[in-house]
């Protein structure tokens, strides 16, 4: 059986959810048809001409990609203009085209943390924050002696983490009370009497984009025919995300050293380096595409250099003036790890469900400028 397009969807906005994009941004569906099977998803950077021929060729009736091909409200469909035309065949080919924005950047584990693992670089932090996860607190109450299944249950499925702490819940043993009445199937007791039994109420917190999940997992853990819980919304947020990461190499490397890692591993049109290429590399802010608009976070965070894309003149200048070394990968080399970190969590999901969708990465990578030096 093959994933529909909704089920993809969900699964993809799992791992970045379109509420945390930036005000103003496109995410989510192009166009296409979210009710129909799909054989094989098809993930890109972008969408073009070679990436619809790929599309069709490898029978993938659903397109991922970062960047958004409607980022303004089409007005008309003239054929005779080319990009109006590229989306006219894709509807009539039947191609679903996809795209998270900058809700798939500020993601844990999207473009700017898969940019800064695949540095190296520890003890990450976020360069320009921009929200936070809304949390939620929940109580329920447990027979004494199945409050770990519970737990365990409610727990595996995304709640009671605080940081880098997993299964953090309050315990408090209490009175519980209930009749059951005519019609009921109670896990303890009879009908009309009145039960007094030591029950454990268990409080944790969870995201509020878990709350479905981790009910679920409650209602299946929990002994009792009717389970009583409550929830709560809370005026704190949990992890905070945004653009960018800051961190450190595990050893100090120079400039010139750190440039060459960075064009081994991103394979980019061409690296613009600013700085003492001698200079001693230990914390390093990263942003990927077009970062040139944050470097005052860059400076703020203490950095010694600021790898990213699309750095204006007068931004450099200002970094050198401030002694921040700069490396520019350009846009689309700083963003296209983010890809393959996506395709394998496509699979790990799809396979799961015991789905049978094809998860492919584009091999149309392009790259838009011929370098002279």
């Amino acid at each position: 059986m093959f994933a529909k397009g909704n089920e993809l969807v969900s699964i993809i906005e799992e791992f970045a959810p379109p509420g945390s994009a930036l005000p103003g941004d496109v995410t989510g569906l192009q166009w296409g048809d979210l009710q129909r099977e799909v054989p094989a998803v098809l993930l890109s950077l972008d969408f073009s001409v070679e990436v619809l021929e790929e599309a069709l060729e490898t029978e993938a009736s659903f397109i991922f990609t970062h960047h958004p091909f409607l980022y303004q409200p089409l007005k008309k469909l003239d054929l005779q203009n080319p990009r109006e035309s590229l989306i006219a065949r894709a509807v009539s080919k039947g191609i679903t085209l996809y795209s998270a924005h900058t809700n798939l950047d500020v993601a844990p584990g999207g473009v700017n943390d898969v940019l800064a693992e695949l540095l190296g670089l520890t003890n990450l932090k976020v360069l320009a924050p921009t929200g936070g996860e809304e949390l939620e607190k929940l109580v329920t109450f447990i027979p004494e002696g199945f409050e770990d299944r519970v737990l365990d249950a409610v727990c595996s499925a995304g709640a009671g983490w605080i940081g880098n702490y997993s299964h953090c819940t309050y315990q408090l043993l209490g009175t519980g009370t209930f009749m059951p009445r005519e019609g009921t199937s109670p896990f303890i007791g009879k009908q009309g009497a009145l039960e007094k039994v030591r029950e454990v109420r268990l409080e944790t917190v969870l995201p509020k984009k878990r709350r479905n999940d981790v009910i679920q997992a409650l209602l299946a853990a929990h002994p009792y025919e009717e389970v009583a819980y409550d929830l709560y919304p809370l005026n704190i947020n949990g992890q905070v995300w945004g653009l960018g990461r800051v961190g450190e190499l595990k050893e100090a490397l120079s400039l010139q050293e750190l440039a060459e890692r960075c064009r081994a591993l991103l394979n980019p049109d061409h690296l613009k380096v600013l700085g003492n290429l001698k200079s001693k590399i230990r914390k390093v802010a990263v942003l990927g595409g077009s970062g040139g608009d944050y470097l005052e976070s860059a400076l703020k965070s203490g950095s010694d250099v600021f790898l990213t894309g699309d750095v204006k003149f007068h931004q450099a200048q200002q970094a050198e003036l401030n002694g921040l070394a700069l490396i520019d990968a350009g846009h689309d080399a700083t963003e296209w790890p983010v890809i393959f970190s996506m395709a394998a969590f496509l699979k790990e999901k799809v396979s799961q469900k015991n789905l049978q969708t094809k998860i492919l990465v584009s091999q149309k990578r392009k790259k838009m400028w011929h370098v002279f030096v």
